[in-house]
C-alpha cells in the first residue's frame, strides 16, 4: 500500500474524509475539505463536477490511484473522489501524493 492509500485510510478510520463525487460536492460547498483526491481513472463528468469547484475555491486536487485502489484502501466499492476535512491530514497527504508521482 503506497503512503498515500495508507494517509487516507488513517483519515477514514478518523472520520477526516468525505467520500464520493456528491459528498465532496457538498462539503467543498460548505466549505469543509482542504484537499481532493480524484481516482486517476475517474470519469469526465465527475471529475469537471469536483476539480472545477476545488481549483475554485483555491483548493489542491490531487490525481490518485485508480479508483477500485481508492476504494479498497477506504474499505469500499471503487471511489472516485475523496475529500480531506483535516488540515493537517491534507497537508500530509499532498506531501504523500507529491513523493508518490
Amino acid at each position: 500500500m503506497t503512503p498515500l492509500l495508507g494517509l487516507l485510510g488513517l483519515g477514514r478510520r478518523a472520520g477526516n474524509l468525505v467520500v464520493g463525487v456528491d459528498a465532496v460536492r457538498t462539503a467543498l460547498q460548505a466549505g469543509k475539505c482542504f484537499l481532493v483526491v480524484i481516482a486517476s481513472d475517474a470519469g469526465p463528468r465527475a471529475e469537471e463536477k469536483v476539480t472545477r469547484l476545488a481549483r475554485g475555491k483555491g483548493l489542491p486536487v490531487i490525481v490518485g490511484p485508480v479508483a477500485d485502489e481508492l476504494g479498497r484502501a477506504l474499505g469500499r466499492p471503487p471511489v472516485q473522489a475523496v475529500g480531506v476535512r483535516d488540515r493537517a491530514l491534507a497537508r500530509g497527504v499532498m506531501d504523500a501524493g507529491s513523493a508518490g508521482q
